[in-house]
C-alpha cells in the first residue's frame, strides 16, 4: 500500500512539473474567420465607388489572416445579376455577400429566400426589416445639395464660361429611385438656395459606358444654355469631360476626386468614404456585431460624405468670393445649420 501511495504521489509530482514547464500542450484559441464575396454590379473600372468597395475589402483581408475576399464583377447586364448571385451563394463558400447598389437589396432578398443562412451587407442602399440584410445609405440628397449650391454660385457668377441662362445640367447613366428622388432634386434644391430661378436640364444616357452618347447629350445641353454639369454615369462620364474641354463648361462631381479629369473646369468634387465604411463593416462582420435587419443613413456629420477642398485645383479653379461663400455653406452643413427634409425613397 505504501508503494502504491508513493507511486501515485510521484505521478502527481511529474504531471505538476510538466504543466509548470509547459510540456503539456495547451488548447489553442481559435480565431474567428470570415469569407467575403464582393459582388460588383457592373465593373470596377471607371466606377470609383466600386473600386473603393473592392479595395477596402482587399485591404481588410490583407490585414487579417483569417479573412478571405473574392471580388466578382457581374457586368452590365442586369437581367443576369440575380442568376449569377444565386449560383455564387449556392456554393456555400461565403459567410457574407458585400455589395453597393441601390437596386441590390431587392435582388438579395430574392436570393435570401432560397438560402436562409446567407448574410448580405449593401452600401448605397436602404432596406430595413430583412433579417438577412444590413444596409447603409449614403445621404446623396445632402451631397447633391452642396454640389448644387456650388453649381448655383458658378452659374450666377461672371466666370468665363458662365452664361445668363440660369440653367444647370445633370447627366445620368440610368434612372433609379435614389437618383430620381434624392440626387437630382437635391442638386436643384441646392442651386435654388443661390437663386430660386435656376432650372435643371436632366438627361439619361441609357447605360454606364457609352461616352459618345454622353458627349452628344452634353453638347446639346450646352447649346441649350447649360454651363455647369453634374453626372452619375460611370465610364460614360469621359464623354462629358471631353465636351466640357472642347466647348467650355464647368463640372461638379459626386463621390470622388476628378479635378484632374478636366483641369480648370471641374470646380468641385464630393467624396463618398466607401473604403472607410467597407473596412468598418468587415470588422463588425468578423466580430459578429452586425445588426442585420437594420438600415442606416450616413452623411457629412457622420464622416462618410465630404467635399474635397484640400486639392489645390479647388483653390485654383474658383474665385475667392465663390470659395468663401461655399466654404461657409459647407460649415453650416457640417454643423447641421442647413435645414432640409430628406425625401422618402
Amino acid at each position: 500500500m505504501k508503494r502504491l501511495i508513493s507511486s501515485a504521489l510521484m505521478a502527481v509530482m511529474v504531471l505538476s512539473l510538466a504543466v509548470a514547464t509547459g510540456s503539456v500542450e495547451q488548447k489553442k484559441e481559435t480565431k474567428p474567420s470570415l469569407s467575403v464575396l464582393v459582388y460588383i454590379t457592373g465593373v470596377t473600372a471607371g466606377s470609383p465607388p466600386y473600386t473603393a468597395l473592392a479595395e477596402g475589402a482587399t485591404k481588410f483581408a490583407a490585414e487579417h489572416e483569417t479573412v478571405s475576399v473574392k471580388v466578382y464583377e457581374a457586368g452590365f447586364n442586369q437581367a443576369q445579376w440575380e442568376e449569377q448571385l444565386t449560383s455564387l451563394v449556392a456554393t456555400g463558400e461565403y459567410d457574407l455577400v458585400l455589395g453597393s447598389n441601390p437596386s441590390l437589396p431587392e435582388l438579395c432578398a430574392n436570393v435570401a429566400k432560397k438560402f436562409p443562412k446567407q448574410k448580405f451587407v449593401i452600401t448605397d442602399a436602404y432596406m430595413p426589416g430583412n433579417p438577412q440584410i444590413r444596409t447603409y445609405l449614403y445621404n446623396q440628397y445632402e451631397q447633391s445639395l452642396f454640389l448644387g449650391y456650388l453649381a448655383g454660385l458658378v452659374t450666377t457668377s461672371d466666370m468665363p464660361y458662365a452664361n445668363k441662362a440660369l440653367k444647370i445640367g445633370f447627366i445620368a447613366a440610368q434612372e433609379y429611385p435614389l437618383l430620381n428622388k434624392h440626387m437630382v432634386p437635391g442638386f436643384l434644391d441646392g442651386a435654388r438656395m443661390v437663386n430660386p430661378n435656376i432650372e435643371v436640364d436632366f438627361r439619361v444616357i441609357g447605360n454606364w459606358f457609352d461616352a459618345n452618347k454622353a458627349a452628344e447629350l452634353a453638347l446639346s445641353m450646352i447649346n441649350a444654355g447649360v454651363d455647369v454639369f453634374a453626372t452619375i454615369s460611370g465610364g460614360a462620364a469621359q464623354g462629358l469631360f471631353k465636351v466640357a474641354k472642347e466647348q467650355g463648361a464647368y463640372i461638379v462631381f459626386h463621390n470622388t476626386n476628378e479635378y484632374s479629369s478636366a483641369p480648370s473646369l471641374v470646380v468641385g468634387c464630393g467624396s463618398m468614404e466607401q473604403e472607410k465604411l467597407t473596412m468598418e463593416i468587415l470588422k463588425d462582420a468578423l466580430d459578429g456585431t452586425i445588426a442585420y435587419g437594420e438600415a442606416t443613413t450616413v452623411g457629412v456629420q457622420q464622416g462618410y460624405l465630404r467635399f474635397i477642398s484640400d486639392d489645390s485645383a479647388y483653390t485654383a479653379n474658383l474665385p475667392q468670393p465663390i470659395r468663401e461663400k461655399f466654404d461657409a455653406f459647407m460649415q453650416d452643413i457640417r454643423s447641421g445649420k442647413v435645414a432640409y427634409t430628406l425625401p422618402e425613397l
